[in-house]
């Protein structure tokens, strides 16, 4: 088999054989050469690319490591302050706990009331279905779980609290609305209620309230709050003065010099409402004191001893 070659120049043709043993070396030669080129290229080629491309990767990653790491510092800041802050309230929240435990405790005491109702030295009773909502295996933080624990120990304690202050006002009220003690500040107790010999017509006659003898214009005192009913001349009483305290008791202040408060008016208990006198049927300076219940007359004596005791 023949090669044959042209050139650009119409000169003679050369032609080569291919059967010869040489133009078969010449051609491996020339192939081996070039694949020689071709694989150098190739090993340059990914040497630069091996020592350009992952070098920037390389920079962008450690420029975000950098950024998280700032991040996570950050956080731990963050966490700590928090932490801090927790257990600033938790300390906060022990002392207000201990705080309410002992006002509880003198209230309890002073207010005579049993311990097993208004109990401030055990943790609050508690209970109840499990809720269906709840999931297994859910457990808060220590310090999260205490906190909870003491808010509801405060809860607990200001509804005792909140229960014992209503019960007391109610019976600070019912204290006050409630007639005890002496009329005037200064004075002795110059007739009894029930029977005894009336001083103008000397006969044997009730006295439905008692008599307390003293200076004149010395103040007259109210037994308990209550309004002011009636503030005027009275048949009988001469100046005087009516309370409504309320629970059917009803108080006067009769013979007075003068009043000193009007119908409608609240006067607190010990408060001067009137003078003493002798207006009315009097044979002196004294206020005549009555109690009436339900609209009955009854012995002042017992609310004035009640006073005293």
């Amino acid at each position: 088999m023949n090669l044959i070659l042209l050139t650009k120049r119409h000169g003679p043709r050369a032609s080569l054989d291919l059967a010869q043993p040489r133009v078969w070396l010449a051609a491996a030669v020339v192939l081996a050469a070039v694949a020689g080129a071709l694989l150098y290229g190739g090993y340059r080629l990914g040497l630069a690319s091996a020592g350009t491309v992952p070098a920037e990767v390389a920079g962008r990653w450690a420029e975000r490591l950098a950024e998280q790491d700032r991040a996570l510092e950050a956080l731990r800041a963050r966490t700590r302050a928090e932490l801090d802050a927790l257990a600033l309230r938790l300390g906060r929240m022990q002392a207000h706990v201990m705080r309410l435990d002992a006002l509880g405790r003198r209230l309890t005491e002073m207010a005579e009331l049993d311990r097993g109702e208004f109990d401030f030295s055990r943790p609050p009773a508690q209970g109840g279905p499990a809720a269906a909502t709840a999931e297994e295996g859910e457990a808060a933080p220590e310090l999260l779980a205490a906190i909870d624990r003491l808010a509801r120990q405060i809860e607990d304690r200001e509804r005792q609290l909140a229960v014992l202050e209503e019960l007391l006002m109610e019976r600070r009220l019912r204290r006050e609305a409630s007639p005890a003690g002496r009329p005037v500040r200064r004075g002795w107790l110059s007739s009894y209620y029930g029977r005894r010999t009336d001083p103008f017509t000397g006969r044997r006659e009730h006295h439905r309230g008692v008599d307390f003898a003293g200076r004149l214009g010395s103040p007259v005192v109210a037994v308990a709050s209550g309004i002011v009913t009636w503030s005027g001349e009275r048949y009988g009483y001469g100046l005087m003065v009516e309370i409504d305290h309320g629970d059917g008791y009803v108080t006067r202040y009769a013979h007075n010099l003068r009043n000193l408060v009007r119908v409608g008016d609240r006067v607190q208990k010990g408060q001067t409402i009137a003078l003493m006198g002798s207006s009315g049927r009097s044979t002196g300076p004294h206020v005549h004191f009555e109690v009436r219940y339900r609209g009955r007359v009854v012995n002042p004596l017992r609310y004035i001893r009640t006073a005293r005791r």
